[in-house]
């Protein structure tokens, strides 16, 4: 039926009559007709010619609003491996048709980040499959072994790659013009830690204790006291973060991640769990796969394989997903541990 409206106005907006339609398409005046009315649909191989006859989308046919289509797209980039060359141009042209209107801009740019983001990600496997290669084959050679750690997400010695700098001094601009923003404050920590750049990350930490009364200001706390070297200051902190309570469920999770990197193995699992537990419909796989992640780390292939089988459930029952990469990447996982 919206498919049928859809006609109908694009053919009137040319001031086209049925009969003019129809033998532009090769097809009847009454298939026209029918299509208008409801009655009939185009044949699905049809959809391509009159979308491009119109010079419209074959989503627009459908009368899909532009959210509804960058949902859609947004759905498609997760589910698959790498995209085509023909089909990155392809949603890289309506991203931009859509950023064109102010009402859509930030949201299609957001999607157009997404795409690039996954199709560097799937490139970055490819680069670590051809890594694992080029070392076996060059028996080891030096630059092998180094385009694979950096295929990889390797740790890099060199302060001048691994450093933060021009992310910080972006997102510190942000921050001053956006204090309000709790999300960019985090990450503006985040990297002012990972860089060691401790006394800068105390004075946004107070700006963000401002407009945070969540677990993540002792969270912070606990973070650079701990890059500090401050054990006693650092301890402190984090039974304070443990005390909390009524706090979302990521909470959990992020004391989870800190065990983890404590390498107290058996209190992470706990608080995974309990953050699985707590989380409200529908539930991430975050910490389903963290704890294959520590199994694997033990050692302990089953329990890695028992972890990974609990993603598959979540992706299933919590988010409706049964093929696609997302379960594709977890069953080669599965396959890898047990073959």
């Amino acid at each position: 039926m919206e498919m049928g409206k859809e006609i109908r106005r694009l053919r009137t907006d040319r001031g086209l009559t049925q009969e003019a339609l129809a033998a532009a398409l090769n097809v009847s005046p009454q298939s026209v007709s029918k299509w208008e009315c409801g009655s009939s649909m185009p044949d699905v191989q049809m959809l391509p010619e009159i979308a491009v006859y119109f010079g419209v989308t074959i989503d627009q046919l459908f009368a899909m609003t532009p959210e509804q289509q960058m949902e859609r797209t947004e759905n498609h980039i997760y589910s698959s491996g790498r995209l085509s060359e023909a089909e990155e141009r392809q949603i890289e042209q309506q991203m931009y048709a859509f950023a064109e209107n102010p009402k859509y801009e930030g949201q299609a740019k957001t999607l157009l980040t997404k795409l690039y983001n996954h199709q560097a990600e799937q490139y970055r496997l490819l680069a670590t499959a051809c890594g694992k290669e080029a070392v076996e084959k060059t028996g080891g050679h030096r630059e092998a072994i180094s385009e694979l750690a950096n295929a990889w997400g390797s740790y890099m010695p060199d302060w001048n790659v691994r450093n933060h700098h021009a992310l910080i001094e972006w997102l510190s601009d942000y921050c001053r013009s956006n204090p309000e923003n709790r999300g960019a404050l985090m990450w503006l920590l985040d990297n002012l830690i990972d860089d060691r750049r401790l006394s800068e990350a105390r004075q946004w930490l107070e700006k963000l204790a401002i407009i945070d009364s969540t677990f993540r200001t002792a969270m912070y706390r606990y973070l650079i006291a701990l890059a500090e070297g401050d054990g006693s200051e650092a301890a402190n902190h984090l039974q304070e973060l443990e005390a909390l309570e009524g706090q979302e469920w990521c909470w959990a999770v992020t004391l989870g991640d800190i065990y983890t990197q404590r390498q107290e193995y058996d209190k992470a699992i706990d608080w995974y769990r309990k953050g699985q537990e707590i989380q409200p419909s529908p539930k991430y796989i975050d910490s389903a796969v963290s704890i294959a992640h520590i199994c694997e780390i033990r050692g302990d292939k089953a329990g890695a394989v028992t972890a990974y089988r609990e993603v598959l459930h979540l992706l299933k029952e919590e988010w409706g997903i049964i093929s696609g990469e997302e379960c594709d990447e977890v069953e080669r996982a599965i396959g890898r541990l047990q073959g």
